[in-house]
């Protein structure tokens, strides 16, 4: 039998442990759920293999080869299909509300649970929808009211993205205050984010990374930022910040692409440096004349952001795991695909305690099936391509919970 035990921070290994000791003292344990006859991926930990998963608590009690059947309540046959840790999407816009033509409390972003759990998808972070000064409403008007796990990226301009001139002001941009909200919710907000700014001044992106100092957490920096060479943006960041809309050929921002479709060199040494790189797809920032060159080098993505906003979720984007069926369709691996949508993103968020499927994690789990056939994928400029394979998402589970059923796998047959 194998148990897997997870890389965690010390907080997160003393819960573990405990859960295990607990678990080790109740004698024959008594599982909630069985995952039974799936194929295991589970980068983190090294898993790429078929194996049994027991849940128990809304914990993952038990990972291996076979699991007795006759100790769980529940046994739901996930034969040919993955069982990774549930999905993480390190870019949307969820700070909804009712204000028209804004995505701070606004018509422009969208709800959550009506777009995660049907794309395997349990965390989403909202990519500085919100600033430090209406944080605590997006935190009690839509965290808190989620399902889904949702965390947040801070905007430098209290304001958060209200559109213009508010997001030119840099009187709003403060690093102190912002550094005051990531102490006060440090459990929620990941990080700072800077990325609509239409003047050559640095200061915006400074202050972001002030924060981001102050505070240890990553920098999101968006592509809006048509003044400020791209050199420079990648110079400046650290190791650990992220820069989303990778692949987008935009006017507001220069390739990561030379003429002759190479690599910008800062662009190589940025990401040697130890900065991640994000798709951000949304619904105007990813095309294939970006993506394919930088596939045949080997550029792969760090993680899947899908830039999730009302202007995005019915375009070429369509969702999280659509994105992952184009990187399929450009050649990159199944395993590293999966990584990309869980560990990798964990890691940017530095939440050790997401990403993966050891026991006594919380039993976020995505139960994906790979379908073979015949598929289109558009880009962000009315291109496509066609692919073999996609991923759909046949169950969700949340904190031990079944949140999603696409085909009533986990449900009793009915009998007439």
């Amino acid at each position: 039998m194998i148990v897997r035990m997870p890389r965690v921070n010390k907080s997160g290994l003393l819960a573990m442990l405990l859960f295990v000791l607990l678990q080790s003292v109740a004698g024959a344990q008594s599982y909630d759920l069985l995952l039974k006859g799936g194929h295991i991926i589970d980068p983190a930990n090294n898993l790429n293999q078929p194996m049994d998963l027991a849940l128990a608590q809304g914990k993952v009690a038990l990972v291996a080869d076979k699991i007795d059947t006759t100790l769980c309540k529940k046994v739901i046959d996930v034969s040919g299909l993955y069982v990774v840790p549930g999905l993480i999407d390190p870019h949307t816009h969820v700070f909804v509300g009712s204000t028209a033509r804004t995505f701070a409390n606004g018509f422009s972003s969208v709800s959550p649970d009506d777009f995660s759990f049907k794309s395997g998808i349990t965390t989403m972070v909202d990519a500085g929808t919100s600033g430090w000064r209406n944080f605590e409403e997006f935190k009690q008007q839509v965290i808190d009211q989620s399902a889904t796990r949702v965390l947040a990226f801070l905007n430098i301009v209290g304001v958060g993205m209200v559109g213009s001139p508010h997001e030119q002001n840099l009187q709003d941009m403060d690093p102190y205050l912002t550094g005051l909200m990531i102490e006060k919710y440090p459990q929620i907000i990941v990080g700072t984010k800077i990325g609509h700014f239409h003047d050559g001044d640095f200061t915006p992106v400074q202050k972001a990374l002030d924060a981001g100092i102050r505070e240890d957490v990553p920098v999101l920096i968006e592509c809006h930022l048509p003044e400020i060479p791209l050199q420079v943006i990648l110079e400046h960041l650290r190791p650990g910040d992220i820069f989303t809309h990778t692949y987008g050929r935009v006017n507001d921002r220069q390739s990561i692409l030379d003429e002759k479709g190479n690599l910008q060199p800062y662009v190589v040494q940025a990401r040697q440096k130890g900065v991640f790189f994000d798709v951000g797809h949304g619904g105007g920032s990813f095309h294939f004349s970006e993506a394919t060159p930088a596939a045949r080098l080997g550029f792969w993505p760090d993680s899947f952001g899908t830039d999730l906003h009302r202007f995005s979720m019915n375009s070429g984007m369509k969702d999280m795991l659509n994105i992952m069926s184009k990187f399929l369709s450009l050649g990159m691996p199944l395993y590293e695909v999966i990584e990309a949508a869980t560990s990798k993103p964990a890691t940017m968020l530095k939440r050790p305690d997401l990403g993966h499927l050891a026991v006594g994690a919380e039993a976020d789990i995505a139960i994906l099936r790979l379908v073979e056939g015949q598929f289109g994928f558009t880009d962000s400029g009315g291109e496509a391509i066609e692919g073999s394979r996609k991923l759909q998402a046949e169950i969700t589970i949340r904190a031990g919970k079944i949140v999603w059923d696409l085909n009533g796998l986990s449900s009793k047959r009915f009998a007439e």
